[in-house]
């Protein structure tokens, strides 16, 4: 008797892995969620991404390291549209009244096109993060994509 030859599928890319999950939405906000990942890759290109594709949310998280207790901010989306989570937002300076959320820890915006991500207020809250981070973002180098988990079910993301 012959043995038998096993043939595993190899693992999809972590880009192919994000791409798959980006996919699930509308085409408008799975958009906006390609196009605010190219503004925050271009604009920290140090830091890690953190790949959440969880129940409730679909979650990029830009981190100085690979722990999750080290994110900035996430770019977080679900079927409604997409927003930008503060991580330690209850502790950043807000002089402009922006941040939403009343929780401990967790602040937010909502992103109505990635553009938003360049407005003045904005700017300054995730500057006030990446300060705020410790340890600091590398000043060289390239972060690196990671998927963190995905969960078996999630509510639908069209």
């Amino acid at each position: 008797m012959l043995p038998v030859k096993k043939t595993t599928q190899p693992a999809a890319s972590p880009a192919r892995q994000l791409a798959g999950f980006i996919s699930k939405f509308d085409p408008s906000i799975a958009t906006q969620i390609r196009a605010a990942r190219q503004v925050m890759k271009r604009r920290y290109p140090t830091a890690n991404e953190l790949v959440y594709d969880n129940y409730n949310f679909f979650v990029i998280g830009y981190t100085t390291t690979e722990k999750p207790s080290d994110c900035m901010f996430s770019i977080a989306a679900n079927s409604k549209g997409i927003g930008l989570s503060f991580y330690y937002g209850a502790a950043l300076p807000d002089p402009h009244k922006i941040l939403l959320g009343s929780g401990s820890q967790n602040r937010f915006v909502r992103l109505e096109t990635a553009a938003t991500l360049s407005k003045p207020e904005i700017m300054e809250v995730m500057k006030a993060a990446v300060e705020q981070a410790d340890p600091p973002l590398p000043s060289r180098g390239r972060g690196r994509l990671i998927i963190r988990s995905v969960a078996p079910r999630q509510r639908p993301r069209r």
